[in-house]
């Protein structure tokens, strides 16, 4: 039985001497690699946070005290330490621990935020609310992985730093990375801090030579302090923070827990905000991902301890044809450029960029600054492809509609990791990006079904220049290409039936990856008792909905939508009001995700869950025959 295995809770930290703290620290690591290369999950990161969140623990009372982690991919050691390193072996599997922080494991887990840059501002309101109410409680932020590129956060320490008598403390985990090195002024900003060594080399110098001198060292040795501010100035950000009004302590290494914990405790005393500074080292302990080149095992697949070497098995996913198509559109079209929010490689923009450097921006974890950059881009005569995950668009709506739409700018998004993704749980669910881009006047919106349609679409998108568009697709393996048996006015013919038909005709309307499950669900119902005929149709072009829909609604006695989107507003919703707006009484039965947060599990089995399997869909189009008979 391994030291971890007796904590119990943060409380249980204070106990251990020093060297039991060094092996506990060893002995967290090997259990973080040994979960990740099981299951897979962020390992960097967790790596690199592993003293720091002992002295956190050690030095504030959590849960009295709230530690809050941003982003929330980081706290797998607070997991640990919080009374729940026995359930760490099932880690992001169904039942099993969330990959982020969860307010259902643990009380000590006081948000669930997975998206960056909002750790800062929930800490601000919950040290208002405790001096509200009178309450003597610290808040501390943990804000790292290039969170602080995000706008959110300077919001909120210009706030925070007006609350001088708020015991508010702010630890910048600064390892100079999100995915790939942090892009940004003050990236550039805190890796002189990281990188320079003149500033503790120089003091320490300093005090050297002053103590070695009798009687005048150890009293002029306390000048330094006069001195010292203006040192730093010229090496460390320092004034950045306090021209805020923020008291700065730092820079601290990350990897030095006492040092960190006399900052801490220096931080908890002040009782005003603070903010320290921590220099840690992703993936730090782990060799294998310290050298890994592209993210250091920032979020890793299955994967050998031994060798780092991954165990998955080779396979063509979506971002991979986006990523080699967009290359060769850049090669084709110079004033193609790619615009990202610190996701180069994981949304395939980083072939363009190695072809291209000077044509592809990475803004930092910044969705908002990046649509109405890309909208100026457009204005400025270039087509822009901004890729990003479905479920960072909503932190931009309110750009894309009013800076890009409202400008008539062409200007194309790139939703990756559309639909249910699974083990990262409901905050990475991309739900909702159908619902908000359907009430965005002129936006057209794209859905492949496999690998040359969304060659294809991708094309048709950016031949766009006076309007946004938008191609969206899964996560995961682009599955073998379903050719049409027929294109009529746009829509691709999937499964037309035979001449003769019998018994009530049914259309199914499916919108990308999910023509797959339709097609399949038309030959369940082939084969049932039930007498139907069924007609497969993909749109290719979701958003608006096309002309020929609504004809084909009209010579059908039932029309199904089939969608991985959320239910409310989405492209099921589109088709019903289309058809009212036509005086098409068709009923219609909408297939799509329901409207709600989805805990973590395989994406088939929320899929299943969720009636968007072909059994599913095959079974709602029998029992609404059965109750229509």
């Amino acid at each position: 039985m391994g030291l971890l295995d007796g904590i119990a809770g943060p409380g249980d930290l204070r106990t251990l001497s020093d060297a039991e703290l060094d092996d506990l620290a060893e002995e967290i690591r090997e259990r973080i690699v040994s979960a990740v290369a099981h299951h897979g999950g962020h390992l960097g990161p967790n790596l690199g946070v592993v003293e720091l969140t002992l002295a956190l623990h050690r030095v504030f009372d959590s849960p009295r005290d709230r530690v809050l982690f941003d982003t929330g991919h980081q706290a797998y050691v607070h997991k640990m330490v919080t009374g729940r390193a026995a359930a760490f072996d099932r880690l992001r599997q169904q039942g099993g621990l969330s990959g982020y922080p969860s307010r259902e494991e643990s009380d000590h887990d006081t948000i669930e935020n997975s998206h960056a840059s909002t750790s800062l501002s929930y800490a601000d309101g919950l040290a208002k609310a405790y001096a509200v109410r009178g309450v003597d409680r610290h808040v501390v932020a943990v804000i790292g992985d290039g969170a602080l590129t995000g706008g959110m956060a300077w919001e909120a320490l210009n706030t925070i730093a007006a609350g001088k008598d708020r015991p508010l403390v702010v630890v910048v985990n600064d390892n100079g990375r999100s995915y790939a090195p942090t892009a940004g002024g003050l990236a550039a900003r805190l890796a002189e801090t990281r990188t320079n060594p003149r500033y503790e080399t120089t003091l320490n110098s300093i005090k050297g030579r002053l103590n070695r001198v009798r009687f005048v060292g150890p009293p002029t040795y306390g000048a330094l302090h006069a001195v010292k501010r203006g040192l730093k100035d010229a090496i460390a950000p320092q004034g950045l923070f306090e021209d805020l009004g923020l008291k700065y302590v730092g820079p601290v290494d990350g990897h030095d827990r006492k040092a960190v914990e006399r900052a801490l405790d220096l931080a908890k005393k002040f009782g005003g905000p603070v903010l320290v500074h921590v220099v840690t080292e992703k993936g730090h302990g782990y060799a294998r991902a310290v050298a890994h080149e592209v993210d250091q095992m920032h979020q890793s697949y299955p994967f050998d301890p031994d060798t780092g070497e991954s165990l998955a098995t080779p396979v063509t996913t979506w971002t991979h044809v986006f990523r080699d198509e967009i290359a060769v559109l850049a090669a084709e079209r110079d004033d193609i450029v790619g615009v990202t929010a610190a996701m180069l490689q994981p949304t395939g923009l980083d072939a363009f960029a190695d072809k291209f450097p000077d044509r592809v921006y990475d803004v930092g974890i910044a969705e908002q600054h990046a649509v109405t950059s890309a909208a100026g881009l457009a204005l400025g005569g270039v087509h822009p492809v901004v890729a990003i995950y479905a479920t960072f668009l909503n932190r931009a709506f309110d750009q894309t509609l009013l800076d890009v739409a409202l400008h008539g700018c062409g200007v194309t998004f790139v939703l990756d990791r559309a639909g249910l993704t699974g083990e990262d749980g409901p905050s990475h669910n991309g739900m909702w990006d159908l619902s908000l881009l359907a009430v965005v006047p002129s936006m057209r919106v794209a859905a492949p079904r496999d690998g040359s349609r969304l060659r294809e679409l991708l094309r048709e998108a950016v031949a766009v220049d006076d309007a946004p568009t938008a191609v969206r697709f899964p996560k995961g393996a682009v599955p073998a290409d379903l050719d049409p048996i027929d294109n009529v006015d746009g829509v691709d013919v999937l499964v037309r039936p035979a001449t003769v038909e019998q018994g009530r005709r049914v259309l199914i309307v499916a919108a990308g990856a999910m023509a797959h499950v339709a097609v399949e669900a038309a030959e369940l119902l082939g084969a049932s008792d039930e007498p139907a005929t069924v007609t497969v149709v993909d749109p290719r072009w979701v958003l608006p909905v096309a002309p020929l829909l609504i004809d084909l609604a009209r010579d059908h006695d039932l029309v199904v939508t089939v969608e991985d989107n959320g239910r409310a507003g989405g492209f099921g919703s589109a088709v019903c009001s289309a058809l009212v707006d036509a005086e098409v009484d068709t009923p219609v039965v909408v297939r799509a995700v329901p409207q709600q947060f989805h805990a973590h599990a395989k994406p088939a089995v929320l899929r299943e869950r969720a009636g968007l399997s072909p059994r599913g869909v095959a079974d709602a189009v029998s029992e609404w025959l059965s109750r229509h008979s």
